[in-house]
């Protein structure tokens, strides 16, 4: 019985080095995505959901894998010489798991400036189109009043 558990822990680490590997895919298009000036938002808001999908199964999985390690932890401490290449394998994932893990820290670190430098380049854009919305408004107020004079030249007699 023990077996089988550490088989579904192995296969709870590779699962999750594949959601990992999922994650830095769309960390990738997000980056395409705030580096394309056409940016639709549509596209962006699918690339932070399927992050966040990504993120729940993680989630899920980790809570799996404490549950079931807090079963097996005393067997694999008791019989270390037994199960040495399950334990090998798993150390092995864990590495993958750490090293992808930086993987993405560099990666959101990276989306986020991008991300700010996006939206203050928004900003600045709707502040132009205030602006300019503004002198336009001016402009039509003072040709209106100048269309509206008084008569220059008008009979004042009855």
């Amino acid at each position: 019985m023990e077996k089988l558990y550490i088989h579904i822990l192995v296969e709870s680490l590779e699962k999750k080095i594949r959601i990992l590997d999922g994650i830095i895919s769309a960390n990738q298009e997000q980056r395409e995505g705030l580096e394309d000036p056409n940016l639709d938002p549509d596209d962006f808001d699918k690339t932070v959901e399927k992050k966040a999908e990504y993120i729940d199964q993680l989630d899920q999985l980790d809570k799996g894998f404490e549950e079931l390690f807090a079963r097996v932890r005393e067997e694999l401490n008791t019989n270390r010489e037994k199960y040495k290449a399950e334990i090998q394998t798993m150390q092995g994932q864990i590495r993958k798991i750490t090293d992808k893990s930086l993987v993405i820290e560099r990666q959101e670190t990276q989306n986020k400036e991008l991300m700010e430098k996006k939206f203050a380049a928004v900003r600045s854009q709707a502040r132009e189109v205030r602006k300019s919305q503004k002198i336009v408004n001016q402009y039509y107020k003072s040709m209106m009043k100048n269309s509206m004079s008084d008569p220059q030249f008008m009979d004042n007699k009855k």
